[in-house]
């Protein structure tokens, strides 16, 4: 089985996934509970529909299934495991997951499962089942109060275990996130960004905000650890009236011209659509044959979005997008997760008017759903200043300007595309010509 890596959000090879199901099993066989709520609410939704419930069984007919020998004891038998499971991730943060290349006593870092539905989906069921099943508005809706649900516990002080605990006793090759050889990977993909190797020799609290002298580094929780702050002067802000810095830390994906107002998604290639983009706001027509930048997140990097331009705050929005659990399907096509998945929209009037009004999206992935912007409209922002951030797991973000904005990219050494490398926040990405 293969399960696109986008952004480190899911494991890149199956011992990484059996690692993770081990753990979670483990978890959930030594703290056995009650169905959460919303979990409970979706175990009724589908026992009192026949359809539902038949496409729950077919959903885990292992007789259909093709997992590889390394994840065939792992297999989830049915539904009711699977709810199981899926109850144990609300009261578990995510875990940090060594690989298994033993070229030393250690064994290297690898990641962690950002997104647990989608690996426990992925692991174990039919597809044909689940397309159908996952395309039920109910349970979409009833999945969307389960993320949340969990999105609490992600933000309570009980989550911030993992940061310090290592799981020696259950899952070995489950590593603290505060353990040096994790620190060692959250710099190094710190120092990918920024070229500079020397800087792999410096500890954590010279890039980020913390205090080391305490327990969990002075964060109040995992969702705190993941949107760390970087130290200011980790990251200056490329200077320049003409000079366009990325709003993220962030790998390019691609550069489109000429985008069309209304697109049709079902056209080979999923092309961007301003309208589906923008949530059809009128402003939207002023993008017509315009630029449309993007590019994806590494889910061990920064998570913070800042301003690419000095300007004033137009309009923001956060739109509600929809949950698609086909396994591989929010993988596809990044162009069409810009139209459908929970986005942030923020317009701004660059105080440079050969650039004018340009527009940021901040776009979560798959139930990396919770987009927080933190400036208001009508509020002025200097270049680099925060706009708002990404809480839990990997996403991915656009610049969009008008057609008369002429633009030089640059890519600091890397090519755009799936395999593209991390560039700095706040370093320069286009110059207007």
């Amino acid at each position: 089985m293969h399960i696109h890596t986008l952004g480190n959000v899911l494991p890149d090879n199956q011992h990484q996934i059996k690692t993770w199901l081990q753990h979670l099993k483990q978890h959930a066989d030594s703290n056995p509970m009650p169905l959460v709520p919303p979990i409970e609410a979706l175990s009724e939704l589908v026992k009192q529909d026949k359809e539902l419930l038949l496409l729950s069984e077919q959903m885990f007919n292992t007789s259909q299934q093709t997992q590889s020998p390394l994840l065939s004891s792992l297999v989830i038998q049915s539904f009711d495991e699977f709810l199981v499971l899926l109850n144990a991730v609300m009261t578990q943060a995510p875990v940090y997951i060594r690989s298994n290349d033993m070229v030393t006593d250690a064994l290297n870092p690898a990641g962690f499962v950002g997104l647990p539905i989608n690996v426990l989906l992925a692991a174990s069921i039919t597809p044909s089942a689940s397309h159908s099943f996952f395309s039920n508005l109910l349970v979409t809706q009833q999945f969307k109060k389960i993320l949340n649900y969990w999105s609490v516990y992600l933000k309570s002080e009980a989550s911030r275990d993992v940061l310090v605990k290592d799981d020696l006793n259950q899952t070995p090759q489950v590593l603290a996130w505060l353990n040096p050889i994790v620190q060692k990977q959250i710099i190094g993909i710190a120092c990918e960004a920024s070229f500079d190797p020397a800087l792999r020799e410096y500890p954590f609290e010279h890039f980020f905000e913390c205090d080391p002298d305490d327990d969990y580094y002075g964060f109040r929780s995992w969702d705190d650890f993941f949107t760390r702050k970087f130290t200011p002067s980790i990251r200056p802000i490329a200077a320049g009236d003409d000079v366009i810095v990325n709003p993220c830390e962030s790998a390019p994906l691609q550069v489109v011209e000429n985008v069309e107002l209304d697109a049709k998604f079902w056209l080979k290639g999923h092309p961007y659509s301003l309208q589906n983009m923008m949530n059809f706001d009128p402003l939207a027509e002023q993008f017509i044959g315009g630029t449309v930048y993007q590019a994806y997140l590494n889910a061990l990097s920064y998570h913070r979005w800042h301003s690419p331009v000095s300007g004033t705050i137009k309009k923001v929005c956060i739109v509600n997008g929809s949950y698609d659990y086909t396994p591989n399907t929010s993988f596809t096509s990044l162009p069409l997760l810009t139209a459908i998945a929970t986005r942030a929209i923020i317009f701004i009037e660059s105080d440079n008017p050969y650039i004018g009004l340009m527009c940021f999206i901040a776009i979560g992935i798959a139930e990396v759903s919770s987009c927080e912007i933190t400036v208001a409209q009508g509020q002025h922002v200097d270049k680099g200043d925060q706009l708002g951030m990404f809480h839990c797991g990997g996403s991915t973000h656009c610049l969009i300007f008008r057609p008369q904005v002429t633009l030089s990219f640059d890519f600091h050494r890397t090519e755009p595309g799936l395999d593209a490398t991390n560039i700095p926040v706040c370093s320069c990405i286009a110059v207007v010509n």
